[in-house]
């Protein structure tokens, strides 16, 4: 199913549609949509009638203070198997038998030892002398391996990471402790305190990283 939806989707314009749908999971109305790709209004709009078709895209009317309601797209659950996948029936197999033969905590200490290896792996790639330009960086590691990561500053320069994809979510499903993992693997990486909270918009999930002010993680 995947690999047909590949071929129908292309890479072209509906992939970009898609991508940047992704990142805004409420969804987007196509002239905003089509200002931030830089193509037509018409262009995108057939492009999202098509998507719509395939059953990647759905619509809803969001009500405005005056006039008509505007309708925004947004993708559906099914676009979801469209985006890169890290995990596997395989591994949540493997791990379901490493707890019948090693017992109930099995699965876990294979779990923490991947997180604690793979921050390994990302300490010694991410720059930065500071919180927020290793915020940065991590950000720019996650993005490159398929979470759709970037940085949001808020309020008195708060930093966060917001990630519009999880390649591992049937494995985080699964085995929620998988949260815990990722959390303390930024906490480790970045040498600050982390808070994660997770979100399902319209279906989507969406997970945000919200940075401490630094200092060692405990």
């Amino acid at each position: 199913m995947k690999q047909r939806q590949i071929e129908q989707v292309g890479r072209s314009a509906r992939l970009r549609v898609l991508n940047e749908l992704k990142r805004t999971p409420a969804g987007m109305a196509v002239r905003p949509l089509a200002e931030k790709l830089g193509m037509s209004y018409m262009g995108v709009k057939d492009l999202c009638i098509d998507l719509e078709k395939r059953g990647l895209l759905d619509t809803w009317r969001q009500p405005t203070r005056a006039g008509r309601p505007q309708m925004l797209y947004r993708l559906t659950g099914k676009a979801h198997e469209l985006f890169p996948q890290a995990s596997n029936p395989l591994t949540l197999s493997i791990l379901e038998v490493a707890k019948t033969l090693y017992g109930a905590t099995a699965p876990e200490k294979l779990l923490l030892f991947s997180y604690q290896k793979a921050g390994e792996t990302y300490a010694g790639k991410v720059k930065g002398d500071t919180v927020a330009e290793r915020t940065e960086s991590l950000a720019r590691l996650r993005d490159a391996d398929g979470y759709m990561s970037e940085v949001e500053q808020g309020e008195g320069n708060a930093l966060a990471i917001v990630e519009h994809h999880s390649p591992v979510l049937d494995l985080l499903r699964a085995f929620p402790i998988v949260a815990k993992f990722e959390t303390e693997l930024f906490e480790r990486v970045l040498q600050a305190k982390v808070q994660r909270e997770e979100s399902a918009v319209s279906g989507l999930f969406q997970v945000t990283f919200r940075i401490g002010d630094g200092g060692n993680a405990a």
